[in-house]
């Protein structure tokens, strides 16, 4: 359903776990993000154990079929599996995209992320319905996330493909215009929502300058 448009979902890509922040539930983080107008979800999760994962993930998937918006899954095709995620995003180093789309289907989703014009290449020929590229800028949201490469590879990827680009790594709403400016079709954030006293707010800040900065409209 969401795979054949998903470049509309790309404006503000929230990775969230099931960690919690300033009294907030997960869930209640998710629902205020996603009603300031957050367009996709991806949940992204490395410490809780496979039973609170699949058990709080399913609230998240529920909450963003309310909202349809897509639910995808970090790097675990077994998770989007089993949750019926509507897909996942895979690191390079993580299953490739080809046996991805083996195991989950032709309908869904696949996210790959790219550091490097030869990482892009690579996903491409994955069959990335998407690119992650980044870290834009520096982050200590993913402390393996590798240095810093800022936005040219954004502009470099969209000279050369029409594939639906998101930036990620250490961007808010102070730097968000600029990476969609480089070319990017949204922002992929952690705690730029999840870790603000008004997730809500935060979410609609972020919508208003990537729309703003694209002229669109979703």
């Amino acid at each position: 359903m969401y795979r054949e448009h998903i470049s509309a979902y790309m404006p503000v890509y929230l990775v969230m776990g099931l960690e919690g922040h300033g009294g907030r539930t997960a869930l209640e983080i998710a629902r205020e993000a996603l009603e300031g107008g957050v367009t996709i979800l991806q949940l992204r999760e490395k410490n809780a154990p496979l039973k609170q994962v699949l058990e709080q993930g399913a609230k998240l998937r529920d909450l963003c079929r309310e909202y349809r918006v897509p639910f995808l899954v970090n790097d675990r095709v077994d998770v989007a599996v089993l949750l019926n995620a509507d897909g996942v995003h895979v690191g390079q180093d993580d299953i490739p995209g080809l046996a991805a789309r083996q195991l989950l289907g032709g309908d869904k989703i696949v996210g790959i992320s790219a550091g490097s014009m030869e990482e892009a290449e690579w996903a491409m020929a994955q069959g990335a319905d998407y690119l992650g590229v980044g870290p834009v800028y520096a982050t200590s949201t993913k402390p393996d996330a590798g240095e810093a490469i800022g936005t040219g590879l954004i502009g470099d990827i969209a000279r050369r493909w029409s594939v639906p680009t998101v930036g990620i790594g250490g961007i808010h709403s102070g730097n968000a215009a600029s990476v969609i400016q480089a070319g990017a079709g949204g922002v992929a954030v952690v705690s730029a929502i999840t870790k603000q006293s008004n997730p809500l707010q935060a979410a609609a800040e972020l919508k208003r300058i990537v729309l703003q900065s694209t002229g669109g409209s979703r």
